[in-house]
């Protein structure tokens, strides 16, 4: 009897597969999926093993003694990773919405997404804290090896192939010159190297007309990991995918259009499911302080430019960083000669490379790759795009089986260009090496692969090499490695050393938060020391530092760098005793010491409404004075007293430059270095310097104090320089770096019995509870007037007294002030990001789209499935 046919819906239904017995081939789908997986782990395994190597053949951290941390990634990004770890431990001084430890309090969600939303960072979880910078490490790596597997799979459905070929080429995208030079020290950027080729991989779908939602949620997956680097990855991949279309066989130009079209939808939703990263980060951004001026001077000369294709040096001036490796290069080089490509695809992608190039040095188009502002640092933050296009064009040569005549010509391409940029500073003794060594071995191997008659002998030329990229792709690492490391920006710097783990143990033992805060103090360990040593400090780095809170706390007296993006601590009794600080460590003796201080509650109640706006106070002094609700310095004139006479200008005094006496040599009499002012205080008081934009040396009866100071870049905090002597003459010789200008009134003799008493008059709250980004107080009886926050009053914040209506609070000297009325006993404030309610709400409507296109998806493809009535019947 014959076999009964099935239907369509039994058809269409999964089989089920029989459980492989010993000795049992596996099932043949099985065995495509693990062919499918093997070029793409070969990638990720070569591409993290060549870089592990180098790193153990320089002797870095984490495989040899060197440091374990370099440049920024010790100085921002681990301890941001160490906050990380608070807050997936439940340990944290805050959650994602504020950051309670830093800036005395400061908004964290655009922080979050910008420095940790890289998927691998969360891998810090996994570890002790006190090896946070070990997974910071693995952020690099991992992403080196999925960018690299990633490109693999994208390669292959760029154009049909070996997998191990595309393995190989894929090893100079994770290694790239981007990678070695500028994206190994940024973790959240290492992101940019995964998302351009998932970028890639939604686009082809589109072309396809295949797997819309799943692309849709690649090109969300990407922008939600970095969306910095992601809006590089997309811009280029949208260049890609113009080429592919343009340079496809003559057809049919709707299948194009409805292919753009496909595409441009996909970015369009896409995105917006990620509109709470965009939204949030965009509005921080825009409250933030302004960077330092950045102004794009010169473009590098063409030949330097040229040379940054070569592999195995690192230049003195910036440049953007490309190369990928010889067996890339030399089949860019031969993807011109290559016949087997048509014309019109040879000319199509060598002028993408050639515009993008160009791109990244014409400032509009600068402007255009980084989000319309110049980055404070390297320009060239895109490079890693071009180095993608490159091995792309690599892959299209390779796959075309180049003939030996066609690699000949690259190779003497290759051989040209390196004459022609023998004296470039990014050509070394590494490069001639990797070009002459491995540009031969690399060729003869190619050479011998398209001859190769038999499997053995194309297995044992792939074999060959295989180990050619992977001890080339070492020696390039660790050659550019050890050029960069001489540089001084690079040299490593440490952070979680036995010192700062001995800091961070004695921080937690003063902890008597939210009564008090206790400030790490000088920056000492990293560019966030309170993050990395807990604690509630005003260091704070981060290009999200909020404008208010950094003019505030400027006004008061704290320093900073960066034009306000790096705040500093208070370093005067008075900043620490408005700012609630009641412990705080100090290296004013040469050692990092822990103090006592007298200090204000976190949360006072004042009498009766803020002080009426009449102009802001013209002193630091006068202005704590405000907060502080009591008179507690004197403020006298400086008069000149001696040394170099200085030029009367308004508000201060004009010094010409004068020369620093020797260390440990003390200058006296009338010819002493420097100015001499003097002033007179009432004896037994402190003597407070505050000269914010001051450069130089300044001592008193005390010691000395350095200054820093750059308008309006660098901002040195007021700083003690001793007691008052007995006779009450204050005395104080500056010596300045070049020619200075010193206020008239740079000197404030504080009292320290009128600030102890100062202290005590203020109220508190009965009881006070930081939870998160929540605040809850009750007040003492009779509360009237007004509630004030030592936090400075960003934007974000509401506020509600005895449950009534949530209202955002007003501002008090720059600190948040909550109007009370009478009879109050309860008040409660929370923190909410700006921009996150909007934001869900556009993902929330990119989700329903995205579902809707899903469920008419499978409607229509059960449609499809289901029979006609002729054939039920």
């Amino acid at each position: 009897m014959a076999p009964t046919p099935a239907t369509p819906q039994e058809a269409a239904r999964p089989q089920e597969v029989a459980p492989s017995r010993p000795g049992r081939p596996l099932p043949a789908a099985l065995r495509g999926a693990l062919r499918r997986l093997g070029a793409p782990w070969l990638a990720a395994v070569l591409s993290m093993g060549a870089y592990c190597l180098a790193l153990a053949l320089h002797g870095s951290y984490p495989l040899g003694p060197r440091s374990r941390a370099v440049n920024d990634l010790g100085n921002q990004f681990v301890p941001f990773h160490a906050r990380l770890w608070d807050l997936l431990h439940g340990t944290a001084n805050g959650d994602l919405y504020f950051n309670w430890s830093s800036g005395y309090g400061v908004p964290f969600l655009a922080d979050f997404f910008t420095y940790l939303m890289n998927p691998f960072s969360w891998l810090v979880g996994l570890f002790p804290r006190a090896l946070a910078d070990f997974p910071v490490f693995l952020v690099t790596l991992a992403s080196i090896g999925l960018g690299a597997a990633l490109m693999t799979v994208f390669l292959g459905l760029l154009h049909p192939g070996s997998g191990r070929l595309r393995a190989l080429l894929s090893v100079g995208y994770g290694l790239c010159g981007w990678v070695l030079n500028d994206g190994f020290a940024d973790p959240m950027w290492m992101w940019g190297l995964v998302a351009l080729p998932l970028v890639g991989i939604a686009a082809d779908w589109c072309v396809r007309r295949t797997r819309w939602v799943a692309g849709t949620l690649l090109l969300a997956v990407a922008w939600a990991g970095n969306f910095y680097t992601a809006a590089m990855a997309t811009l280029a991949m949208a260049l890609v995918l113009g080429v592919r279309l343009l340079t496809a066989p003559p057809g049919a130009r709707g299948d194009r259009l409805r292919a753009a079209g496909r595409a441009a939808a996909m970015a369009a939703v896409g995105i917006a499911l990620t509109a709470p990263v965009l939204t949030v980060s965009l509005l921080a951004s825009r409250a933030a302080q302004p960077a330092p001026e950045v102004l794009y001077r010169h473009r590098p000369p063409p030949l330097y430019q040229l040379a940054q294709l070569l592999p195995g040096g690192h230049g003195g001036s910036p440049a953007p960083n490309i190369f990928i490796g010889v067996p890339g290069l030399l089949l860019v080089a031969a993807f011109p000669f290559v016949r087997a490509v048509p014309p019109r695809v040879r000319i199509g992608w060598y002028a993408l490379a050639a515009g993008v190039a160009v791109s990244f040095v014409w400032k509009p188009t600068v402007l255009l790759w980084h989000g319309l502002a110049l980055p404070n640092g390297s320009p060239y933050r895109a490079a890693f795009v071009l180095s993608g296009i490159l091995v792309m064009i690599s892959w299209l040569a390779l796959a075309h089986r180049p003939r030996p005549r066609e690699l000949a010509a690259g190779a003497g391409l290759v051989a040209l260009l390196a004459v022609l940029c023998r004296d470039q500073g990014a050509v070394s003794t590494a490069t001639w090496v990797l070009v002459a060594g491995g540009g031969a071995a690399t060729l003869a191997a190619l050479a011998a692969l398209t001859g190769a008659r038999t499997d053995r002998a194309r297995a044992a030329v792939t074999a060959a090499l295989t180990g050619t990229v992977l001890l080339g792709s070492a020696y390039t690492a660790f050659s550019v490695t050890a050029v960069r490391d001489r540089i001084a920006w690079f040299r490593p710097k440490t952070t979680l050393t036995p010192a700062s783990l001995a800091v961070r143990a004695g921080l937690a033992g003063r902890a008597d938060w939210p009564r008090s805060r206790t400030d790490p103090g000088p920056h000492e360990f990293a560019n966030n020391d309170p993050l990395l040593l807990g604690g509630e400090g005003g260091s704070y780095y981060s290009s999200y530092v909020p404008a208010v809170t950094a003019r505030t706390l400027q006004a008061l007296g704290a320093g900073w760098y960066m034009r306000g993006r790096h705040t500093l601590s208070f370093e005067d009794p008075v900043g620490r005793a408005v700012m609630g600080v009641g412990s705080y460590l100090s290296a004013a003796h040469g050692r990092l010491t822990a103090y006592r201080a007298p200090h204000a509650p976190l949360l006072t109640v004042r009498d009766g409404p803020p002080p009426a706006a009449g102009g802001e106070p013209s002193t630091v002094f006068a202005r704590q004075e405000r907060l502080l609700g009591a008179a507690v310095y004197e403020v006298p004139r400086l008069t000149p007293a001696g040394g170099a006479v200085p030029l009367p200008v308004r508000g201060g005094w004009l010094l010409p430059p004068a020369p620093l006496p020797a260390a440990g040599r003390q200058v006296a009499g009338p010819d002493a270095a420097g100015t001499a002012f003097t002033a007179r205080c009432a004896p037994g008081g402190v003597v407070v310097w505050s000269a914010p934009w001051f450069a130089g040396r300044v001592g008193g009866p005390g010691g000395h104090v350095e200054g820093a100071g750059k308008y309006d870049i660098t901002a040195n905090a007021a700083s003690v320089l001793g007691g008052v002597p007995a006779d009450g003459k204050v005395t104080v010789r500056v010596h300045g770096q070049g020619w200075q200008v010193v206020p008239e009134r740079a000197v404030g003799c504080l009292s320290p019995r009128r600030l102890a008493a100062a202290v005590g008059a203020l109220r508190g709250p009965r009881t006070l509870t930081v939870d998160g980004h929540r605040l809850t107080a009750r007040l003492p009886r009779g509360a009237a007037g007004r509630a004030v926050l030592a936090v400075p009053a960003v934007a974000g914040w509401s506020c509600a007294v005895d449950g009534g209506p949530s209202r955002a609070p007003a501002s008090d000297g720059g600190l948040l002030a909550v109007p009370l009325g009478r009879g109050a006993g309860r008040l409660s404030c929370a923190y909410v990001p700006p921009g996150l309610r909007p934001g869900l709400a556009v993902s929330g409507a990119a989700g329903l789209v995205l579902a809707a296109v899903a469920f008419g998806g499978r409607l229509r493809g059960r449609s499809r499935l289901r029979p006609s009535k002729e054939a039920r019947a």
